[in-house]
């Protein structure tokens, strides 16, 4: 597994006005290795994520403290540009949500919005790799410019990270990807995830213990916006430092 940190957080609190919904987070996460956060609702791992792309940014009364990497790039910077953070830290939410557009479209979106690519033979063929990429291209590659919409539930999900992968991210965050579909789609989603980590870094919040422990290099532990313990994904599962996390894992509470 690869050692090189491709984010980190160091001493991170957050507040929802005058709510500490983060408490003195510090984390690393390692390029091309996927790392599973987990924890009860409420616990801080959705809102955490939400850090590393500044998607919390959005919401009035919220406040930051502490320092996010990107490589050696302070994400909180004055002269980050948000717009170029997000392209580099993709984000795949818990319910699929495709634009109101054809397949073509969703994908191709983005990518021209930000001239990433040409309209025409360019942009075509950044489509259909990003439509590969996410496993998609088999089974829509000759309906390009039907309707997102008219898509399953595990097909819009695995267009939402095309559209995604179409930005090149180095970093992709992945807020419950896989909690509203059905147990074939959701093994589709994490095949995917095994695959992209080659080329990505990859941070999932899952509340599913055996997804994580099918899909992760690594576990964090959440609890009341604390980072309890965090470890290889096989000790954590079998051998915890903490009595908490043996707990949670073994679902004596949460």
């Amino acid at each position: 597994m690869s050692d090189q940190v491709k984010m980190a957080t160091n001493g991170l609190n957050f507040y929802y006005d005058d709510f500490q919904a983060l408490k003195n987070v510090s984390i690393d996460f390692y390029a091309h290795q996927v790392t599973a956060l987990i924890g009860p609702s409420g616990c801080g791992k959705s809102t955490y994520i939400r850090c590393l792309n500044r998607m919390n940014d959005l919401i009035v009364g919220s406040k930051v403290e502490g320092d996010i990497y990107l490589d050696s790039d302070n994400i909180y910077a004055a002269d980050m540009d948000v717009v170029e953070l997000r392209r580099r830290v993709g984000m795949v939410f818990q319910k699929p949500n495709p634009f109101p557009k054809s397949i073509y479209e969703n994908v191709a979106y983005a990518p021209r919005i930000h001239g990433l690519a040409r309209k025409g033979t360019q942009m075509d063929q950044l489509v259909e790799t990003s439509l590969r990429k996410a496993g998609l291209w088999d089974e829509v590659g000759d309906r390009l410019q039907h309707p997102a919409t008219s898509l399953s539930g595990g097909q819009q999900q695995r267009l939402c990270i095309a559209r995604a992968l179409a930005m090149e991210p180095e970093v992709l965050l992945m807020d419950e990807p896989a909690s509203a579909l059905d147990p074939i789609a959701t093994q589709k989603i994490e095949d995917l995830i095994y695959e992209l980590k080659s080329k990505l870094t990859i941070i999932i919040v899952t509340h599913n213990m055996q997804q994580a422990a099918r899909v992760s290099d690594r576990t964090a532990f959440f609890y009341m916006g604390e980072l309890i313990e965090i470890d290889e994904t096989d000790t954590m599962f079998t051998r915890p430092n903490k009595q908490q996390t043996e707990e949670y894992i073994t679902g004596r509470f949460g």
